[in-house]
């Protein structure tokens, strides 16, 4: 329990922010999954998920809710995963 006044701010700030970045988290995470699953059930716009998928994860990465080597691994995967279903 915060005991001073500047504690009590911090505690309001983590508050925050702990909510923007777990609403990041979760429309990446859809974003993902929805570019997943065309991909593996051959839509016809898996290319375009794919693409909103990679914006999402790139915002991410400059908000500071992702690391970019996780960043890069998600993109390196789904880039993957369409080659390999094209193919």
């Amino acid at each position: 329990m915060a005991n001073n006044p500047s504690a009590e701010k911090a505690n309001r700030q983590a508050l925050k922010r702990r909510a923007r970045n777990k609403s990041a988290m979760s429309a990446l995470r859809t974003a993902v999954k929805k570019a997943r699953t065309a991909i593996d059930t051959k839509t016809a716009n898996a290319v375009e998920l794919r693409k909103a998928a990679i914006s999402k994860i790139d915002k991410a990465v400059s908000r500071g809710v992702l690391k970019r080597t996780t960043a890069s691994r998600y993109v390196s995967r789904l880039a993957s995963r369409l080659a390999t279903t094209a193919a």
